[in-house]
């Protein structure tokens, strides 16, 4: 359990930044069309170089309408409360257990996206068979297993499919899609990206059965993307 009650002050600066920054992301749920009333989730981490990590939110429950900076919520990396009057999002236990076992990840989206969904409640992965995909994902969009909200299981369902995966992004069985970034940005691009190749691969099925990339274009497209792509 952390020992930590307050925000330190050396943080003071960070987290209110995070906060911005996480305010402004949730607009671009609702923006892109992959949530509906209050569902759905953008957080960030926030590093501390003296001690424990923090992580920024939004409450549980919120209207997208009514999200501001001060509306967010600032927890420990094992979900409980640090600043804010209002209970964190049912999910950020999933999101704690994300940062507590993968440090590289700085960001977790999760969305009830129509394309996406659909595809995590039939418990398929989407394959790798748009050069977006390979670009974005590094290969298929992985399924992981059935899990309830309220504890860590879903972090740990999230973890177990994606560590040593390329891919940012998991399908949840029967739950919907989490993506990860190397922060809120990132991970809420994931999100994104990954309902336009759920809603193109459905479409493609239905005039035909697509055709697969072959690995080792996959593994340079992947590279490429990485890498190369976009101003340095």
């Amino acid at each position: 359990m952390s020992t930590l009650t307050e925000v330190p002050a050396a943080l003071r600066a960070a987290v209110d930044a995070a906060k911005e920054r996480v305010a402004a992301l949730h607009a671009e749920l609702p923006r892109w069309e992959l949530v509906v009333w209050t569902a759905g989730n953008v957080s960030e981490r926030v590093v501390n170089p003296d001690g424990e990590d923090l992580l920024v939110i939004k409450p549980s429950g919120v209207s997208y309408d009514d999200i501001t900076p001060d509306a967010m919520v600032v927890c420990h990396l094992d979900g409980t409360l640090v600043e804010g009057d209002r209970s964190p999002s049912s999910d950020t236990a999933a999101h704690a257990y994300v940062y507590r076992h993968m440090p590289e990840v700085g960001g977790v989206v999760h969305t009830h996206s129509t394309y996406a969904t659909a595809w995590a409640a039939r418990g398929e992965e989407i394959p790798c068979v748009l050069t977006m995909m390979a670009d974005e994902f590094g290969g298929p969009v992985p399924v992981g297993p059935f899990a309830i909200i309220g504890d860590d299981s879903i972090g740990r369902g999230i973890v177990e499919t994606l560590r040593g995966s390329r891919s940012k992004a998991v399908l949840m069985r029967n739950h919907g899609p989490f993506t990860i970034g190397t922060d809120a940005r990132s991970a809420v691009k994931a999100a994104v990206l990954c309902e336009e190749v759920a809603r193109a691969v459905h479409v493609s099925r239905q005039l035909g059965e697509p055709l697969p990339i072959a690995q080792e274009h996959v593994d340079a497209l992947y590279e490429r993307y990485q890498n190369v792509y976009g101003q340095r």
